[in-house]
C-alpha cells in the first residue's frame, strides 16, 4: 500500500500551510463544481499534504457559500485518505477558554442550506454517522495538540449553525443546553462528505470566544476571535506537523469501508452518467 496522502482544510485565519517543500499549485474540476480555491501540494515531512483555504484566498465565501461537495470530491479524486479540518469555534463551556484546543468527537446540525451528500439523481447511499468523526484520527490530533503545549479538551460536541450572523443569546443558552459544547459554521458539511468518500476525518477547533451566552465575557465581536485566531494559528501549524509525522500509511479504521454496504440501489438502475462522474467514490463497489 502507498503512502497516506493527507488533506489539510483550513479555515479563519488558516490560510496557507508552513512548512511545505516541493510546492505547486493547481485547479482541479469535479461534477459538483469548483473548489473553494486552487490546491497546494507539497511535502510535509515524509508525508505528501494537499492544503485547501476553506473560505479561499482573502476569506471569499461565506460558509453557506463555501462549495464542501467539490472540496471534498477533489481531494478524494488526489488520492487523500486522510482530511485534517482546522475551525475557529466559539465555547459554549465555561472551562473551555478562548485560546484552547478542541478535538470533537460529535455534531449536531443546525444548517438548513446546504447540499451534504454526493448522492441522489438515480443512487441512493445511506451511510453511518453515529461516530462522525474518525477515532484513529481525532486521538492522533488530541495527542500531538498537547504534546505542542496546546491546552486540549479530547471530546466535545460541535454544534454546526448556518451563519453568517453568530447567534442570538437564546439561541446560545439553548444549544448550552442540548450540550453542545463548541459552536461553528462549517465542519458538518466536511464530516459528511468526507464519510461517503471513505476519508478519514477529524477537526482540530480553535476556540476563540465564549459566543455571548457568557455574557461576562462580552459579546462576539470578529476583531477579538481574529486575535485570538492569530495567536493559535502557529500552534495550529505545528500540531498539523506532528500529527501528519505519526501517521501510519495503512488504515484500521472502519472509514476506509463505510460504504461497503451503503449503497441500496439496484446497481443495474444506477444512471451511467452517475457511474462516471462517481466513479472516484463508487467505483470500487460498482
Amino acid at each position: 500500500m502507498g503512502k497516506s496522502i493527507v488533506g489539510v482544510i483550513g479555515g479563519s485565519g488558516l490560510y496557507q500551510m508552513k512548512g511545505l517543500k516541493k510546492v505547486r499549485e493547481f485547479e482541479i474540476k469535479t461534477p459538483f463544481g469548483r473548489p473553494s480555491e486552487k490546491f497546494l501540494k507539497g511535502s510535509l515531512e515524509e508525508t505528501e499534504l494537499i492544503f485547501l483555504p476553506r473560505h479561499g484566498k482573502g476569506h471569499r465565501w461565506l460558509p453557506t457559500e463555501i462549495n464542501f461537495r467539490a472540496n471534498i470530491f477533489a481531494l478524494k479524486r488526489l488520492g487523500v485518505d486522510r482530511i485534517i479540518s482546522v475551525s475557529a469555534v466559539g465555547s459554549l463551556r465555561q472551562e473551555i477558554v478562548p485560546g484552547d484546543i478542541v478535538i470533537p468527537d460529535q455534531f449536531i446540525d443546525r444548517t438548513t442550506q446546504r447540499p451534504s451528500t454526493f448522492f441522489g439523481k438515480g443512487i441512493v447511499a445511506h451511510v453511518s454517522l453515529a461516530d462522525p468523526f474518525c477515532k484513529d484520527l481525532t486521538e492522533n490530533l488530541a495527542a500531538s495538540a498537547a504534546a505542542e503545549g496546546g491546552k486540549v479538551h479530547r471530546r466535545g460536541t460541535y454544534l454546526c449553525m448556518e451563519g453568517p450572523q453568530f447567534s442570538t443569546r437564546a439561541e446560545s443558552q439553548l444549544y448550552r443546553s442540548w450540550g453542545a459544547d463548541v459552536i461553528g459554521m462549517t465542519n458538518l458539511q466536511e464530516a459528511k462528505l468526507a464519510r461517503e468518500a471513505e476519508i478519514c476525518f477529524a477537526t482540530l477547533a480553535l476556540a476563540t470566544d465564549y459566543d455571548c451566552w457568557n455574557q461576562a465575557a462580552g459579546d462576539v465581536e470578529i476583531e477579538n476571535v481574529l486575535a485570538v485566531l492569530r495567536q493559535n494559528v502557529d500552534l495550529a501549524q505545528r500540531t498539523i506537523r506532528r500529527a501528519v509525522a505519526l501517521l501510519k500509511n495503512s488504515r484500521s479504521c472502519s472509514c476506509a469501508v463505510s460504504l461497503k454496504d451503503a449503497i441500496i440501489t439496484e446497481r443495474s438502475t444506477i444512471p451511467q452518467k452517475i457511474r462516471t462522474e462517481l466513479r472516484p467514490i463508487i467505483g470500487k463497489y460498482l
